[in-house]
């Protein structure tokens, strides 16, 4: 399930699209969103459906831990020299929207140690819906909301939900389980993005993380115009 409204591509580009070198950076796409949402999973999802076709990296956010990190390389979702784990050691927030460095260090870190990269996805540390990424980080932003948080969620909007480049409702196949209606979740998401696109999801279905790789794609056919 998803709505299909039409996205012009990556969003405006804050960080300069060039290496040192002259050639074109990776494209970077941040995830966010809240604790429990499934970022870390679609993460793992993505690098699976990926990772055959482009050459891809990650850079996970935990406040005082390497979870994320661990268990995408538990899971064996791409080598270990891919994947960069970001101890922000304070809000989420702050890591990816107000003070970067570590962030965009790590990034540039994975492009000079396994470059050239296609696609470098940042994921945040688990966050309200108030959470957005740094023009000077990421191109475009993911955020990922699940069923289970409340079908209310997209109503109550926030930067987040509102002006993400991508939402991603997750954990679709849960609705039975917690009272959460889709249509109105699919009515409200659509009021209070306009064009923006809003994809539905459920990461044990037969489709999965397609539609959310697809977009992807998309996002790099863009960038490399």
């Amino acid at each position: 399930m998803h709505l299909d409204h039409s996205h012009p591509g990556p969003a405006a580009v804050g960080a300069d699209a060039a290496r040192p070198d002259g050639t074109r950076r990776a494209l970077r796409i941040g995830l966010g969103g809240p604790v429990g949402s499934g970022k870390t999973a679609t993460v793992a999802a993505l690098c699976r459906t990926l990772r055959d076709q482009l050459s891809l990296a990650v850079v996970t956010n935990d406040i005082y831990t390497r979870e994320d990190a661990a268990f995408l390389l538990r899971n064996a979702v791409l080598p270990p020299e891919r994947i960069q784990a970001v101890e922000t050691g304070a809000c989420p927030h702050t890591a990816i929207r107000d003070d970067i460095s570590a962030n965009l260090e790590a990034v540039e870190d994975l492009e000079d140690a396994v470059g050239p990269l296609d696609l470098i996805l940042v994921e945040s540390g688990g966050d309200n819906l108030t959470a957005t990424f740094s023009k000077g980080l990421v191109d475009a932003q993911i955020f990922i909301i699940d069923v289970a948080g409340g079908d209310d969620i997209p109503r109550k909007g926030g930067p987040g939900v509102t002006t993400s480049d991508l939402l991603v409702i997750n954990k679709t196949d849960l609705a039975p389980y917690v009272g959460s209606d889709l249509g109105r979740m699919a009515r409200d998401a659509a009021q209070q993005r306009g064009e923006l696109p809003v994809l539905f999801t459920s990461l044990t279905s037969g489709e999965g993380v397609g539609p959310v790789a697809d977009w992807v794609r998309g996002q790099l056919v863009s960038w490399a115009a």
